[in-house]
């Protein structure tokens, strides 16, 4: 099993290289996804985050407003801290519950939005950045509905490009368009496949 983390600053784009990596065989492990399931409704997760953060947090439906909790965390690097302290565990769990049951020959790739953030460059063989400038960044975090202000206040609390890269064993380009993305990602994936198979032939 090859491993490798997937990473990149808000609104670059990763969403976009995890998806078409996956239609070209990778197996997705979705750090965004892992997070929202462990703190879904009727989750002990979410009991945790409500017990620490006030049950107003909790939407009509019974699910974690999440557009609240943001508002709180990321103008509060300690309200920040409290609320990584509750998932993070939950996440490593499931992640490694749900490796457990991909087939051993695969390439895994896991998108993690704060890889760099948390230090985890050595958990995976190998890491993909993806990078895109920053003021198309804001423009397409606008386009999904987020203000700018918002957008500015997460990017702050992210690793700087230059730190990505420092981590970086692949940088992906986004900057341009889909066409162009795929062409970048046909040689990234080729150049996973021959990394898998030399660790197959050399084990």
């Amino acid at each position: 099993m090859l491993t490798v983390g997937l990473t990149g600053g808000i609104g670059s784009g990763k969403s976009a290289v995890a998806s078409r990596l996956a239609t070209r065989g990778s197996l997705l492990i979705d750090a965004d996804q892992i997070a929202r399931d462990v703190v879904g409704t009727g989750t002990p997760g979410l009991a945790a985050v409500l017990a620490e953060f006030g049950a107003e947090l909790a939407a009509p439906d019974g699910s974690l407003d999440r557009l609240a909790l943001g508002r709180i965390v990321f103008a509060d690097a300690a309200a920040r801290g409290r609320l990584e302290a509750i998932v993070h565990p939950l996440i490593r769990a499931e992640t490694r519950r749900r490796i457990a049951q991909l087939p051993p020959d695969g390439i895994v790739l896991h998108d993690v939005p704060l890889l760099v953030e948390v230090h985890a460059e050595g958990s995976y063989d190998l890491v993909l950045v993806v990078e895109a400038p920053r003021e198309l960044r804001l423009v397409r975090l606008e386009g999904r509905g987020l203000p700018r202000d918002q957008a500015l206040a997460r990017m702050a609390t992210q690793a700087t490009d230059e730190q990505r890269r420092e981590a970086a064993d692949i940088v992906i380009d986004n900057s341009g368009n889909l066409d162009e993305l795929d062409v970048r990602l046909d040689e990234v994936w080729r150049e996973l496949l021959a990394r898998r198979d030399a660790r197959a032939a050399a084990e």
